[in-house]
């Protein structure tokens, strides 16, 4: 996804020299981005305090400027608690630990705070310590469904967020001297210069990837114009493409934590280079662009077959 900044330039280059290293997002947001065994998060054998928690929810303690973390969980489907030295910080279904880094000359310790749950990631717990001072926390979560990536660098963590098409957000930042502040605003943008005759749904995780080409990018500008956003989001939870007859790529979605409450439908033609979306919420009769009256037939009762099923 090519993203363009539209601040500053003294932020433009403190956020491209932040994430340079990082790798682009560009599909949805993952349901939750667990850590792996090798980034500190290990199994420990069973305590007295927290019996009822399965051995693969247990997670060591972590060293930490000279106390600890630890991540117990009191009930089986319970909540986790974060804790340094005995003092809660954080409590939530998901919480894991992520990595510790260096910013600005302090160590920080970064962790994920969660409720878990279909497509939508954690919030991003930032834990430090200034020489002789108590534990510190600041949370970031720029919505209801998580924080932005994060990108490390010597002297700031950016959090640059996953842009919907239609989308503009704040690229935040954050050091121990000046907390958290936002660097700029990032908006989305098609790859410059891509055409029908470049759209390839079998390199698609989810039909959102179309968006990525500029001349579908523009048809769905053409018809949805502000509901571009809402028409995407709708599509989040979903999967690859399907084919009808003709030629046209299809594929239903829906809105994390409200599938069978807001489910969204497109489908591209590039021959014919349409575009057609379809939102079902409260109202029995799903919105629609253009009019369904106007569908072709093989795209209509693609909709109508997605409609039945559910999501």
């Amino acid at each position: 996804m090519t993203r363009s900044l539209l601040a500053g330039a003294c932020a433009s280059a403190a956020i491209l020299l932040a994430v340079s290293g990082a790798t682009a997002q560009t599909q949805a947001p993952a349901a939750s981005d667990q850590p792996a065994a090798g980034q500190g998060a290990t199994d420990q054998g069973s305590g007295s305090d927290d019996q009822a928690a399965s051995d693969e929810d247990k997670q060591a303690p972590i060293p930490f400027e000279g106390g600890q973390f630890t991540i117990t969980q009191q009930e089986q489907y319970g909540e986790k608690v974060l804790a340094y030295d005995g003092k809660q910080l954080a409590s939530n279904y998901d919480v894991f630990f992520e990595k510790i880094v260096e910013v600005g000359g302090v160590k920080v310790a970064l962790f994920d705070v969660g409720d878990g749950g279909n497509q939508c990631g954690p919030a991003s717990l930032i834990a430090w310590k200034q020489e002789g001072g108590e534990i510190q926390t600041t949370t970031v979560e720029q919505d209801e469904c998580g924080a932005p990536p994060v990108a490390v660098s010597d002297s700031a963590i950016y959090y640059v967020p996953y842009l919907l098409p239609g989308e503009s957000r704040p690229a935040l930042q954050w050091s121990p001297t000046t907390g958290l502040t936002t660097s700029g605003n990032l908006t989305y943008t098609p790859e410059p210069g891509t055409d029908w005759k470049d759209v390839d749904p079998s390199k698609y995780d989810n039909i959102i990837d179309a968006f990525h080409n500029e001349a579908v990018y523009k048809a769905a500008e053409a018809l949805l114009g502000k509901d571009m956003p809402d028409m995407a989001t709708s599509l989040l939870v979903g999967g690859g493409t399907e084919k009808t007859a003709s030629g046209a790529f299809y594929a239903s979605g829906c809105v994390p934590h409200d599938c069978g409450g807001n489910d969204g439908f497109m489908a591209v033609d590039p021959v014919k280079h349409k575009v057609y979306f379809a939102r079902r919420g409260d109202n029995p009769e799903p919105d629609a662009w253009p009019s369904v009256k106007d569908w072709p037939a093989d795209i209509k009762k693609a909709l109508d077959e997605a409609q039945s099923s559910g999501n």
